[in-house]
């Protein structure tokens, strides 16, 4: 049996918004690095492939278009970018995956800083694009324009074209990602005391990329990363979305809420791989599930109901309550839709990723579904991913 892909999504004190008043909960640690250098390593001894860090250019809010002003819920967030790079040297095997936004920033910087991330981990960066329609978002720059809009505006369509246009422009910041770890070759670097040169200029490459959204010369000021191309994971809920992975992701996450509808989304991907007319290995989709595990039967049902009461769990992602078995139930069966694993979002932390770590992963190893420990050291080649050849290393001549 091929083993599943298991990640785990970290993001406050967990995916439920009443988890911060759980009594295991660390609501006063959420800004402390040792709290998310324990779940990274709690992850780590479970052998999960990757965990991934939230991030975005505003305030938590229940509504995904502007603030809601509440302050009952957590609110605030570590840096995703400098908080992986804090959790890198505090593990040695787990992928770590942060978000960054595409829409306020500059290519360049998120290249250099997942470069950044790739060296400090030794080969085990990601990074998930993440675009933003918010106006509340785009007023923290004011480089930029954006109409507010509601829920209801998002079926116009100038809405719709707004926001394709906006996941085009992520794709074309990947792309130039993508490019600037490759402006440099992998031996670029001599550093030869004896001749006083640590540098070849001529393995240094400008990218010259100019699009509609960029115009980006290059090269980086980062080396290659030792992945030579660092991992690239979308969330994807839709064709336009399912459309950018295809262009410019290894990695899918989506949002089914049963095993049919996986079935129907991992066929709008394939078909999205189609129209885009995408090269290389396809997608690796993984499902995102909301989870909480207790060992008695029934027992992660009432707390789900106990916390929905305080506070109502509003997910797009699909929930899963029960004990290690029965959740493992549902991520085999769901597999058979075919999908590679699961992304799972732990409603409290760090109790429901111990569920993860301590019973689940137990579980699915006893059912042959999932691997002893780490063989691979990059997260590339964890998802069968080469080690890709720098595009610019055949470049003959001087790029001075």
């Amino acid at each position: 049996m091929t083993h599943l892909h298991l990640a785990a999504a970290l993001d406050g004190a967990g995916w439920h918004p009443a988890a911060w008043r759980e009594p295991g909960a660390r609501p006063a640690d959420l800004f402390a690095p040792a709290y998310w250098t324990g779940l990274a390593a709690e992850a780590e001894r479970a052998a999960l492939d990757l965990v991934t860090f939230e991030d975005a250019l505003a305030l938590q809010s229940s509504d995904v278009l502007a603030p809601d002003h509440r302050t009952d819920q957590v609110r605030g967030r570590l840096d995703a970018v400098l908080l992986a790079s804090r959790v890198a040297p505090a593990t040695s095997r787990i992928g770590l995956v942060p978000t960054v936004n595409t829409t306020h920033t500059e290519p360049f910087h998120v290249g250099i800083g997942i470069a950044t991330l790739d060296h400090v981990s030794g080969g085990r960066a990601g990074w998930r694009p993440r675009i933003s329609a918010s106006a509340a978002d785009a007023a923290h720059f004011g480089r930029r324009d954006v109409v507010a809009l509601t829920p209801e505006d998002l079926t116009s369509p100038a809405a719709r074209s707004f926001v394709r246009e906006l996941f085009d422009e992520a794709a074309d910041a990947v792309e130039v990602a993508r490019r600037l770890w490759d402006s440099w070759e992998d031996d670029a670097e001599i550093r030869d005391v004896a001749t006083g040169r640590f540098l070849d200029r001529d393995k240094l490459h400008y990218i010259d990329f100019e699009g509609a959204h960029f115009s980006v010369r290059g090269p980086s000021i980062t080396p290659r990363p030792p992945q030579g191309q660092p991992l690239v994971a979308a969330l994807a809920h839709s064709a336009v979305p399912y459309e950018f992975a295809a262009r410019a992701a290894d990695v899918v996450f989506v949002t089914p809420h049963s095993r049919d509808e996986a079935a129907a989304i991992v066929a709008e991907v394939r078909a999205a791989e189609e129209r885009v007319g995408r090269d290389g290995a396809p997608l690796t989709v993984l499902a995102d599930l909301v989870v909480l595990l207790d060992d008695a039967p029934g027992a992660a049902a009432d707390r789900l109901a106990r916390l929905d009461a305080v506070d109502p769990l509003a997910s797009d992602a699909g929930t899963v309550a029960g004990t290690a078995a029965e959740v493992a139930d549902v991520l085999l069966d769901w597999r058979g839709a075919g999908l590679a694993g699961y992304r799972l979002r732990p409603a409290v932390l760090p109790h429901d990723l111990e569920g993860v770590t301590r019973a689940l992963v137990p579980e699915l190893r006893r059912r042959g579904a999932f691997r002893d420990g780490y063989a691979e050291t990059s997260l590339r080649a964890r998802f069968g991913l080469p080690r890709p050849a720098d595009r610019y290393a055949t470049t003959s001549g001087s790029s001075r």
